[in-house]
């Protein structure tokens, strides 16, 4: 294949272009390390100062490599397994529902680990040379990815990530789906090991705490089942992701697999890592409205995104048959009703509420629990932004128009 270093014509800089490529594979590792030092600490403080730093010693553990290439390739062979049916994704065949069915195998492996003996409360005493390890890996596999990619055909190439500024390009990734044969790796990391990896942190949390006062709290229960359901329900639906902006628009650089492999499984779990060090009592009332607005959470999310998938794969089903749309001047239409008239992006809303149930059963004594929280909303606002620019990009006037029957973005009548 010929050597490609051909730069995209119309290529846009985005999070802050080069200085914030540059900043950003700089401070997204650091917070990961001080959010786990300060979930570990007494204080627990996220504004303490000096910050809690942890002795060099507890950064590094020969174990820790051996636990994520191990993960990372047990992972691998569950998605080469030939189960689940496949569908037709750029070009390439994928098997798209064999990620639930890793999810179900790797929990029966860890039942019969758990059976046979296995100390997965010292995970907790894990955490920190893991993460380490997971952004080393990360490092390595962007690098790699970044001079892979100037063998790949242009076609191949993301418009955003091929601006020919290495710094920048490194981070937004050049290639759009790198593959190694027909292993997809973009594909394989965003919901195979980082999504399944922070489950099994948060049973490790759990065996933890099992260990120091011989029953798992309620609170760390809730926070376990929550995330286990947003997960599993990820992993379900897994042929959702081909339509999302990850696989679709974005190239594969640092951006996606630092957050695929080191930020998800080691931020997402901050809620249970907490609860480890600082257990909270919860009642009967407190527990059922956390319960309640999980679920509240959960019932926008699931059923907006299942009108949305519904709608692009058959539009003349007897569910959406009936829907209000706008044409627009590519062939497709814009759902003006059901969910999608309520606000622009009811699954973001969703979203957003559970990951505050999932904060809540932290108590209200610590920012900590919270950063979850703050995060997604930044991280949701932001993704709503880059979408309603491509968005107006694409379909011109039709957007317009939409955009006038629904006003609101995320939350009805405030934003």
């Amino acid at each position: 294949m010929k050597f490609n270093k051909q730069k995209s014509p119309q290529a846009e800089k985005e999070f802050g272009g080069t200085l914030g490529a540059t900043c950003i594979p700089v401070f997204l590792p650091l917070t990961v390390l001080y959010l786990l030092c300060v979930c570990r600490s007494p204080a627990a403080s996220v504004l303490q100062w000096p910050p809690v730093l942890p002795p060099t010693a507890q950064l590094w553990d020969p174990l820790a490599p051996v636990l994520i290439l191990g993960w990372m390739a047990l992972q691998s062979f569950f998605y080469l397994l030939p189960m689940g049916k496949l569908c037709f994704y750029l070009s390439l065949f994928l098997s798209p529902s064999t990620g639930f069915h890793a999810l179900c195998v790797t929990a029966v492996l860890l039942t019969l680990s758990l059976w046979l003996g296995m100390p997965l409360g010292y995970l907790f005493e894990l955490l920190l040379p893991l993460a380490v390890c997971a952004i080393g890996v990360s490092f390595l596999l962007s690098l790699y990815l970044y001079i892979c990619s100037f063998w790949a055909p242009h076609h191949a190439l993301a418009q955003g990530g091929n601006t020919g500024n290495p710094l920048y390009d490194f981070f937004m990734g050049r290639e759009l789906n790198p593959r190694i044969g027909s292993f997809d790796l973009k594909y394989f990391c965003e919901l195979r090991p980082g999504l399944i990896g922070w489950v099994v942190i948060n049973l490790g949390m759990l065996m933890k705490e099992v260990e120091l006062r011989d029953s798992a709290s309620l609170a760390m229960i809730l926070v376990n089942s929550f995330q286990l359901l947003y997960v599993a329900d990820a992993l379900w639906n897994e042929e959702a992701v081909l339509t999302t902006m990850d696989i679709v628009h974005d190239g594969f650089g640092f951006m996606l697999v630092f957050g695929d492999l080191a930020w998800v499984p080691f931020t997402y779990s901050l809620q249970a890592a907490f609860l480890v060090v600082h257990p909270q009592s919860l009642s009967l009332l407190g527990a059922t409205a956390i319960v309640t607005l999980n679920g509240a959470g959960y019932y926008i999310f699931r059923k907006s995104n299942s009108q949305k998938n519904q709608f692009r794969r058959d539009p003349t089903h007897p569910s959406v048959a009936n829907l209000e749309t706008i044409a627009t001047a590519t062939g497709k239409r814009l759902l003006v009703s059901g969910w999608w008239g309520l606000v622009r992006h009811p699954n973001y809303l969703g979203d957003l509420l559970m990951a505050l149930a999932w904060s809540l059963p932290c108590g209200f004594n610590h920012l900590l629990p919270y950063f979850y929280v703050v995060y997604f909303t930044i991280l949701l606002i932001h993704r709503e932004a880059r979408d309603e620019r491509h968005c107006r990009a694409k379909y011109g006037l039709a957007w317009d128009s939409y955009c006038r029957r629904v006003p609101y973005r995320i939350f009805p009548y405030i934003y």
